[in-house]
């Protein structure tokens, strides 16, 4: 019992910690462009993860697409057909644990439904909505 509730604590310092981390990498590449910037918004993040739009390969879709409505449930991911696991970290605690991995997946995801790489406002917003869904 005494491993888990430490596993569990360690999990979450180290989650705190890397994201904290990426939101303030990513708080400073948005002052450089708007330096009366403040803070990441989770209502601009949620507008961000569940607005349709056409996708790299020409088909609408949208974060949800793949990730669902309710971050605490594993998706599918429409081009593979691979299951994902939950993305909210409340659900599944491996999530938002490295930076890399982090960084890897947002570029991935924007590039599959935005057709580019998102932005450090809108990768900090969506970084905010999932971590507080």
């Amino acid at each position: 019992m005494r491993i888990l509730l430490l596993t569990a604590l360690f999990l979450n310092l180290t989650f705190a910690s890397v994201v904290d981390d990426y939101l303030s990498t990513l708080k400073q590449e948005v002052l450089k462009i708007n330096p009366t910037f403040t803070t990441f918004d989770a209502k601009r993040g949620e507008e961000i993860f569940t607005s349709k739009h056409i996708g790299k390969k020409g088909k609408e879709i949208s974060c949800t697409t793949c990730h669902t409505i309710n971050l605490n449930n594993s998706g599918e991911n429409t081009f593979t057909g691979k299951t994902i696991e939950p993305l909210s970290p409340k659900a599944n605690p491996k999530r938002f644990t490295d930076v890399k991995e982090i960084e890897k997946w947002m570029k991935r995801n924007f590039n599959d439904v935005y057709n580019r790489e998102g932005s450090a406002l809108e990768k900090g917003d969506v970084t905010t909505y999932i971590i507080n869904k």
